[in-house]
């Protein structure tokens, strides 16, 4: 199993725009196969980071993701609606 944590910080008066396309890639993420789960985190002290924890199957499975017609539409959109400073970190359980 892979674990992605991908964080955003969004621009001042954007949030709602960037939270328009998270609610599709969502949605569709969580119907491909080897999702394993597919949650968006908002920050408490700071409503303008959000965070995507992601689960899955395998890195075949994240390459197929990766390519899919929703995440090469959304993502390119999604990332001007970002500050520098998001990040994306892949974790393979070891315990």
């Amino acid at each position: 199993m892979i674990t992605i944590v991908a964080k955003s910080i969004v621009k001042e008066g954007k949030l709602e725009e960037f939270k328009v396309l998270t609610k599709e890639m969502i949605e569709e993420s969580r119907k491909e196969e080897g999702c394993l789960s597919y949650n968006l985190y908002q920050d408490v002290h700071n409503d303008h980071i959000l965070t995507f924890i992601e689960e899955w199957k395998d890195m075949e499975v994240i390459d197929l993701h990766n390519a899919s017609e929703h995440f090469t539409r959304i993502v390119p959109q999604m990332k001007s609606l970002r500050e520098p400073g998001s990040e994306v970190n892949l974790y393979q359980s070891i315990s």
